[in-house]
């Protein structure tokens, strides 16, 4: 094939390359990150620390469902070094970016059964979608 036939093809692949949208996943763990701006299909990964065996768990209040599709429940996992029952771990959930626009995720820590008592924690993230 000679050159000139092998260059536009080339030249196709890799301006279609850079017209798609990033998937480049987005690690969010800290309200200080917030606000948090993401394009449609990209990828977040919500992690916090949690500890279940004291009877709380984070409740997703507001999942941002105008612009985000969650992936999946919450996925909690713990420390492999550290084998203690009661250990603290953290609390995962994987969304992705549907539409554009504004909207506000928020989780509260709480006792699942005590809802009339105010959260010990709650999280709150602006997240923009363009």
């Amino acid at each position: 094939m000679t050159a000139p036939r092998l260059l536009v093809p080339l030249s196709f692949a890799l301006l279609s390359a850079c017209a798609q949208q990033p998937t480049q996943p987005v690690a969010l763990d800290a309200e200080s990150e917030c606000p948090i701006r993401l394009q449609i299909g990209q990828p977040l990964t919500l992690s916090l620390p949690s500890n279940p065996s004291t009877g709380y768990r984070w409740h997703v209040e507001n999942p941002a469902a105008t612009v985000l599709n969650s992936l999946g429940p919450e996925v909690y996992s713990a420390p492999e070094e550290e084998e203690m029952v009661g250990s603290a771990g953290v609390s995962t959930w994987r969304y992705q970016a549907t539409n554009v626009g504004t909207s506000q995720l928020v989780l509260v820590y709480q006792q699942p059964w005590a809802k009339d008592v105010a959260p010990v924690q709650t999280f709150e993230c602006k997240v923009i979608v363009r």
